[in-house]
């Protein structure tokens, strides 16, 4: 419970007073006092002045040499390389220079995505059934656009979307590593999917 402030008295108030008159401040501007010498209110600052002043200047003079460039997020491929290996070390080295021959492949080239999830999901499950390890799923690198407008658009819808379907439920649990697969099967264009053993 808060207690409650006496009033001062008029004896307070006069002994009050005569200290206030003995004491120097510090910073005489700083404050100043009300007419019953109670409560310091504070003196307003002035506010600085803003110039407007315009220097000479020549039209371009300030103008970057160089426009920055546009920061896109990284491409499919450099994410997928830059993923950790997640598979023996010999093997992904072999795989990544293409001396491993792929057990399975499939070609989605010209699938609509409505097409080819089904098709991936059913090829992935089967051939883990099977005891594979190491397929080839194709997936072309994508057409170029006639008319690419301002805004970048990426190439190849299948391209960018197989990765997130093979690491997603039910593929998931199944696909241990997925690389980019080499030029003598495919490049950009495919990708080398490892798979766990089958239990």
């Amino acid at each position: 419970m808060a207690r409650r402030k006496k009033p001062l008295t008029q004896e307070d108030r006069h002994l009050w007073s005569a200290v206030t008159k003995t004491v120097t401040p510090t910073r005489p501007d700083s404050f100043r006092f009300t007419e019953d010498h109670t409560k310091p209110l504070p003196t307003p600052k002035p506010k600085p002045r803003q110039s407007f002043e315009v220097q000479d200047f020549r039209i371009g003079e300030t103008a970057p040499d160089r426009q920055p460039g546009s920061y896109l997020s990284p491409s499919i491929s450099d994410r997928i390389a830059a993923a950790p290996v997640r598979m023996d070390h010999g093997t992904h080295k072999k795989m990544v220079r293409g001396k491993l021959k792929p057990e399975g492949r499939i070609d989605l080239h010209g699938m609509t995505l409505a097409q080819a999830h089904p098709a991936l999901t059913r090829f992935i499950l089967s051939s883990h059934d099977d005891g594979k390890r190491l397929v080839l799923v194709i997936t072309g690198k994508g057409k170029d656009r006639d008319d690419p407008g301002p805004i970048p658009i990426r190439r190849g819808v299948l391209k960018h979307q197989v990765p997130n379907w093979l690491q997603m439920p039910p593929l998931g649990r199944v696909v241990l590593d997925i690389r980019e697969a080499h030029l003598r099967h495919g490049g950009s264009g495919a990708y080398y999917v490892y798979l766990r053993r089958p239990r």
